[in-house]
């Protein structure tokens, strides 16, 4: 546990990639779980024109990217069985692409239902559901369901939805995240305010709700954690961070591990005070949850994370010049990719040294700038039947 500990602290830069042609905002970043022995691991980076790009995660090169969208894309992850890699969009579809192809057309196309917008989604450990949450249009807010199986029988790759829960949010769902290994347990966060458990494998959306949690602000980040994942956490867009272990819904514990309002004025960092939270970071072999925050200026911070709250461990400096949005930890061998509005994908690595750092590329990024781009009460406890 001391090593893993010193390893995430000895994080240093590895490589940065190359200054793009059309700078943009990286705004998602997942790596493909599925490594050849001929090839080295993918990485999907999703960027704010609207676009997915494909790099190679040694050398951080962009291979190929795909544009295929024609709304804002709201996210980017690999299948857990092959380089496929998913986006969805404001458009109302969920896309499947082939990571080895350049452009062309997707691999599967799944629908939505009328005025659908999604802004949010994610697939199943087993690969065979797609969820994907909407944007409130009128009075609906939905949480949309397909069938990801692919079937050679299948006459066609475009995929209609299995179904939907209409119920149990009452705003835009801004946040899906399936469960690590059990493909029937999903969370949902949304700006109401609620982080939503479900069973899918059950009847209906009434028996399918777990529990429901209170975070009292607007969720921007959710995830699994704790052993067998029995724990969820959350963040909200006014940089609160909420804790629940769901191991305790049926006993006298606490429910709540931890629930800071706002993290800015409670966590004490050695130089300028943290600006914003990024994500969270669950290490299945420490058994320990950690907690990505940064500052505008471009400095990462990561802290560790206990009921008695959180503590520093490790200040990330020189890789971004802006507000750095997107990470991606790479349990394969403890490497770190982060993305920012400064355009670069940077690798992290414990012990590697700066010099590894091409001059060449250095002076790439010296002139860097922020690239501009539009925008336009606890918990309630639910028993299965």
């Amino acid at each position: 546990m001391e090593k893993i500990e010193e390893c995430i602290a000895n994080l240093r830069i590895v490589k940065c990639s190359s200054k793009p042609k059309e700078p943009t905002y990286l705004l998602g970043i997942h790596t493909s779980k599925t490594v050849q022995a001929e090839r080295a691991s993918l990485v999907a980076v999703l960027c704010s024109n609207s676009s997915i790009r494909i790099y190679d995660k040694e050398t951080l090169n962009v291979l190929r990217e795909v544009s295929g969208h024609p709304g804002l894309l709201s996210g980017v992850k690999f299948s857990n069985s092959c380089d496929s890699v998913y986006s969805a969009s404001t458009d109302g579809t969920v896309k499947r692409w082939d990571a080895r192809l350049a452009g062309g057309k997707p691999v599967q196309l799944f629908k939505g239902y009328p005025s659908n917008l999604f802004i949010s989604f994610d697939i199943s450990c087993n690969d065979h559901v797609v969820c994907a949450g909407t944007e409130k249009v009128g009075e609906d807010t939905l949480l949309v369901f397909w069938d990801a199986r692919v079937s050679s029988e299948a006459l066609s790759t475009t995929r209609d939805p299995l179904g939907a829960y209409s119920e149990t949010h009452s705003d835009d769902i801004t946040q899906v995240c399936f469960h690590p290994s059990n493909p029937n347990m999903i969370v949902t966060g949304s700006t109401d305010g609620l982080v939503n458990v479900f069973d899918i494998s059950a009847d209906d959306e009434e028996r399918a709700l777990v529990t429901t949690c209170n975070s009292a602000s607007s969720v921007s980040c959710i995830g699994w954690s704790g052993r067998d994942y029995k724990q969820i956490y959350c963040m909200t867009h006014d940089e609160g961070f909420c804790w629940w272990d769901l191991n305790h819904l049926d006993t006298e514990e606490p429910f709540t591990r931890l629930n800071i309002k706002n993290i800015r004025e409670i966590v004490n960092m050695k130089e300028d005070r943290l600006d914003y939270l990024i994500g969270g970071l669950y290490h299945e072999k420490m058994d320990r949850l950690f907690v990505i925050g940064g500052t505008h200026t471009g400095r990462i911070d990561l802290m560790t994370c206990t009921p008695s709250g959180l503590t520093p461990v490790s200040s990330l400096k020189r890789g971004h010049t802006a507000t750095v949005r997107s990470f991606c930890w790479d349990v394969q061998d403890d490497s770190l990719l982060t993305g920012g509005e400064d355009a670069r994908l940077v690798l992290w690595k414990s012990g590697a040294g700066e010099n590894t750092l091409k001059d060449s590329t250095k002076r790439a990024f010296s002139k860097c700038q922020q690239v501009p781009i539009d925008s336009n009460n606890s918990y309630k406890r639910r028993k299965k039947q």
